[in-house]
């Protein structure tokens, strides 16, 4: 009885993650091609294959839209963290971390997200505050593998050293219009730290 009660859960789940990602794409696709200003929801619905009603049962805005496109992967950089332990030092760690989050398979969405946050004022604003959503992350992973209070302040410095050279290396790459991988850029920014200090 407790299998029957979990399996529509998870189709459920599934379902509601396929329609997210819809959404994801269909929007990301009309941003790119009209531009984010020009793009309506009533269109995004009509390209996701939903109702405007299904849109805004997820989405309130475009905005909002744009913002969940990249927010799923400040959970996961907590988990890549976690699951990169054994790379060595703790700024190491997080670079394994964040070598896995920037794969190649991803660049094309995120070359779309950095063209159109560098585009508009206000996703710049809201973009910033992503940033220390990642930093709270990887603070977090961070404790899971060192638990003891008295690190934590440690751990938060290395969390917010290693998104500024995210920071950095995605800028870089978004203004060379992603003309090499942004993984690139990330270990060039890494090691440019370990020999600057």
């Amino acid at each position: 009885m407790v299998e029957a009660a979990a399996k529509p859960k998870g189709l459920r789940e599934r379902k509601r993650q396929e329609t997210l990602q819809r959404i994801s794409e269909a929007a990301l696709a009309l941003f790119v091609a009209k531009g984010y200003d020009a793009t309506t929801l009533e269109e995004i619905a009509a390209s996701a294959d939903i109702s405007r009603r299904t849109l805004f049962y997820y989405f309130d805005s475009k905005e909002e839209i744009l913002h969940a496109s990249v927010e799923g992967y400040a959970h996961e950089i907590k988990a890549l963290v976690v699951e990169s332990g054994s790379a060595g030092e703790p700024l190491d760690i997080v670079r394994e971390a964040v070598l896995k989050l920037v794969a190649p398979h991803r660049e094309a969405k995120m070359i779309v997200t950095a063209r159109l946050v560098r585009q508009s004022e206000a996703l710049r604003a809201r973009n910033k505050g992503r940033m220390q959503q990642f930093e709270r992350a990887v603070l977090e992973g961070l404790c899971e593998l060192w638990p003891k209070k008295e690190y934590r302040d440690r751990w938060r410095i290395v969390a917010m050293i290693s998104m500024g050279i995210l920071r950095l290396a995605t800028d870089s790459w978004a203004e060379q219009d992603g003309k090499r991988p942004l993984a690139k850029y990330v270990q060039e920014m890494f090691k440019k730290l370990k020999t600057e200090i």
